[in-house]
């Protein structure tokens, strides 16, 4: 039986990861992400798909986050009508990320209609949050280690990646042949989360390089978070923070609610304005199994900031002064509550901006850990006088040694191996670690380029 692979996303970029598997008798998308960063990339999202979504069999989600998941409305909108399968925690942060998705692109067309700042009249959005709810109920939740038939004659299992709740790794076995997706791989001493599982025999591995030519600083994520919060502090300034509303958000309580239990940061408000990273907290919670942290922990993270669930709620923030701290969605600044209060925060020098994880070339937030002195926001540009800092310890990818030490002992020897989910230089950069570490034989895939796996 042939088996062929072609890589729609996530290659030359960290972004839009959409891989589709086509077997003799059937035709499967792994992940089905929107594009971020540059406007060439998220132009893509808009144009034509080379196959048709309602002769797909199924999807099959690694985890949650948007660069795998946030195109799926739009899938189904175009006529896919199947099964979604996923692990249960991923499911269940769908719930949440997926509609305000819609609901963030309905908002970003209104407001680039109201101010005139787009070239489309009038400017639409990709989807609603009615498209987005509409598809949930095609979400099919799966165990870690269960495995199951998205497809006659076709196999998969979803084992855990360590990345975020219910992230996974998927195996696809047909016939006799074995191929295997990464996913977003986590790290190994997550304070929150648990370390990914070993990778089992593959004949066909798909692997992630985000971070494929660096590795983290040797930093205490405590020490660094607290130096900047006093220094911001004492200042009297705010500590603004872009983050991610599924993991990066609850790291970040579990850390402010250590450190303020410990007196190390002095007892000023915490704001948690992201009515997305509210709800995902409570599904950190409720997936034990998943995570590292104890119910009395995750009781004094849900305390360690007052949610700020409204519109209202939110602009009330800016109507204040620092010290304070707030935690406001999303992770790279391409949209949400977060543009509203760099507009509110950025100008002044007493303020500081930190950032907690990945920073997607061609993404606001991209632009000002490079060093931006201004900032286009809402079609205006703001001027960047605030403080900006990266605590690069607290991403929640595994680094290109980590990547090494997690494959090392599974003594894998797959036929060839798939770098992608990378920037062009951290995509090769890792390709040559493998091909030196193990002899693989290893490439980058171009961006809809198709290959065969005998």
């Amino acid at each position: 039986m042939t088996t062929r692979i072609r890589f729609l996303g996530a290659a030359d970029t960290v972004t839009g990861s959409r891989y589709l598997v086509e077997t003799d008798g059937a035709r499967l998308l792994v992940d089905c992400g929107l594009f971020q960063g540059f406007k060439k990339l998220r132009e893509r999202n808009w144009t034509s798909l080379p196959f048709d979504p309602a002769k797909l069999d199924a999807v099959l989600l690694t985890h949650a986050h948007i660069d795998h998941t946030g195109y799926l409305p739009r899938l189904c909108k175009l006529g896919f009508k199947g099964r979604v399968y996923c692990t249960h925690g991923t499911g269940d942060l769908l719930q949440i990320l997926l509609p305000d998705s819609g609901f963030l692109q309905e908002e970003d067309a209104k407001r680039a209609n109201k101010y005139g700042y787009t070239r489309h009249q009038p400017a639409e959005p990709l989807y609603t949050r009615e498209d987005a709810e509409s598809c949930l109920p095609q979400l099919t939740g799966r165990g870690f280690g269960e495995s199951f038939e998205p497809v006659a004659g076709v196999s998969a299992t979803f084992t855990r990646a360590g990345h975020i709740i219910g992230s996974a790794c998927l195996a696809l076995r047909v016939g006799g042949t074995t191929l295997t997706f990464s996913g977003d791989v986590g790290r190994p001493n997550d304070p929150i989360m648990k370390p990914p599982a070993p990778p089992g025999p593959t004949d066909y591995l798909v692997i992630e390089s985000t971070y494929g030519d660096r590795r983290h600083p040797a930093e205490n994520v405590a020490d660094a978070l607290a130096h900047v919060v006093n220094a911001t502090a004492e200042k009297r300034g705010v500590i603004l923070v872009p983050s991610f509303a599924v993991g990066r958000a609850q790291h970040l309580l579990h850390l402010i609610a250590q450190l303020g239990a410990a007196r190390r940061i002095p007892d000023i408000p915490v704001y948690l304005d992201s009515p997305m990273s509210i709800d995902a907290t409570g599904i950190f919670c409720k997936h034990k199994d998943d995570h590292r942290i104890s119910e009395a922990e995750c009781r004094a993270m849900c305390r360690a900031a007052k949610y700020s669930a409204t519109p209202d709620d939110s602009k009330a923030i800016d109507r204040q002064s620092g010290p304070m701290i707030v935690i406001s969605a999303s992770g790279m600044a391409t949209g949400g509550r977060i543009l509203h209060h760099l507009r509110r925060f950025l100008p002044d020098e007493r303020n500081t901006v930190l950032f907690v994880g990945y920073q997607a070339a061609g993404t606001r937030g991209r632009a000002l850990v490079d060093g931006a002195d201004e900032l286009k926001i809402h079609g205006q540009y703001v001027k960047v006088k605030a403080r900006v800092v990266r605590v690069e310890g607290l991403s929640a990818h595994a680094d290109y040694a980590e990547l090494l030490d997690w494959l090392k002992p599974a003594g894998l020897k797959p036929r060839k191996v798939f770098v992608t989910h990378g920037e062009p230089a951290a995509a090769d950069a890792f390709r040559r670690r493998l091909r030196d570490a193990f002899g693989w034989d290893v490439v980058v895939p171009d961006d809809g380029s198709t290959w065969s796996l005998e």
